[in-house]
């Protein structure tokens, strides 16, 4: 019986154990589904781009997110293929655990059972009664023969209850190496659409190659979109600087309802919607490589998101419209103010706010620009600052 209580204790921890997995599953899972929902998405974004023949920085940038999603999946799969051999494990040895107590338990059961047999007489039991010294000695006789009775009794519960466990293993086993091969047959079924998507990829980067020229071209021009979008932050953080002076403080000068807004901006990090309903993000925050050229380093002040056609924009925040104002080759750019806080909002046609307008969370403010000639031009430019200093829109919007 302390055999059975050890095997019974190691069950209940493999079972825990089991649980805890479980959960580490649940969220592979949702990983591998979060990428595989950024894949579709994408997919329809190439498909938009596509039926512009000229490659785009903007299709390369595309296909990169894709690759990069799609290992995501592969990964998340082999984790999963991971944590499902550990339970295939972890049960194989809880089988051969049960295997080897039914085994001992049964021989036992069974040397019980021909004792019994041998002595199978009622008049054996009342004459091994009767034969007793003494009044005290029958007593104990009798209980050592209720034992004996009870105890042949709950071996054969025993050899019951372990049969039972060890029929339901058995069937968790087979279900846990099905599985399991069906993860593998996902995997490889990924690991071919990554073949094929490299392949795109690398078809991509290479005709783009052939069109350095253009793409240092487009690289100047956005750049100074860029320095003209930083110059109009510079001069509302100028006004603010001066008006403060001209009160006798320092940095913005916010108005109580202005300064509840900043604070709960700042209180709402990472939880912010996004600027559009449904977006990829192609290029990130900060100084990174350029994807085609050699040596040539891009600095994003924000970040781009590729998004559909005709998509609304929309502000993340509650607060004021501080500018509108267009860029010579970079359409319509709007800042909202929320109180040390700004968010920018570039490449936006159709604006629909004005200066000094009060905008709610998710207001729509106009639409991402498309220009059917330059699939490079169906992305929104996003950007949030502190005061002047420039923050990674990344840590701020919801996952």
């Amino acid at each position: 019986m302390f055999r059975l209580r050890i095997l019974f204790t190691t069950v209940f921890f493999l079972i825990l154990s089991s649980v805890c997995s479980a959960q580490s599953i649940s969220e592979l899972q949702k990983m591998k589904q979060k990428a595989a929902n950024e894949i579709e998405y994408t997919t329809r974004l190439l498909k938009e781009t596509q039926e512009n023949e000229r490659s785009s920085l903007s299709s390369l940038r595309l296909l990169n997110n894709k690759i990069n999603q799609r290992n995501t999946i592969i990964s998340s799969i082999n984790g999963e293929v991971k944590l499902y051999q550990q339970f295939i494990d972890d049960n194989l040895e809880v089988l051969k655990m049960l295997q080897t107590d039914v085994k001992e338990i049964k021989t036992e059961y069974a040397e019980l059972i021909r004792s019994a047999y041998r002595h199978r007489n009622a008049n054996d039991n009342i004459l091994f009664l009767l034969s007793a010294d003494n009044v005290n000695q029958a007593y104990r006789r009798f209980l050592y023969l209720k034992r004996y009775t009870a105890y042949r009794q709950n071996q054969a519960k025993t050899i019951a209850e372990i049969q039972m466990v060890l029929n339901e293993k058995t069937e968790k086993l087979k279900q846990l190496k099905e599985t399991k091969q069906k993860l593998i047959e996902e995997t490889k079924k990924e690991t071919q659409q990554l073949i094929v998507e490299k392949q795109q990829q690398s078809s991509a980067y290479r005709k783009l190659q052939n069109k350095q020229r253009e793409l240092r071209q487009k690289l100047n021009k956005q750049q100074r979109i860029e320095n003209r979008l930083e110059r109009e932050i510079q001069k509302i953080i100028e006004e603010e600087a001066r008006k403060s002076r001209a009160a006798g403080g320092g940095g913005f000068v916010l108005t109580p309802e202005q300064k509840l807004i900043g604070n709960s901006f700042a209180q709402n990090k990472q939880r912010l919607p996004w600027p559009v309903e449904r977006g990829i993000i192609i290029e990130h925050f900060g100084i990174h490589q350029h994807p085609v050229l050699t040596n040539v380093q891009i600095k994003n002040n924000g970040i781009n998101i590729a998004t559909e056609i005709g998509s609304n924009v929309r502000t993340v925040f509650n607060g004021e419209v501080s500018r509108v104002f267009g860029i010579s080759g970079g359409n319509s750019a709007v800042i909202i103010r929320h109180g040390k806080y700004l968010s920018v909002y570039s490449n936006l046609s159709e604006v629909v706010v004005k200066k000094g307008d009060k905008v709610k969370t998710k207001q729509i403010i106009g639409k991402v620009y498309f220009d059917k000639d330059d699939v490079n031009k169906s992305i929104l430019k996003f950007q949030i600052w502190h005061e002047n200093q420039k923050l990674n829109p990344e840590e701020w919007i919801v996952k």
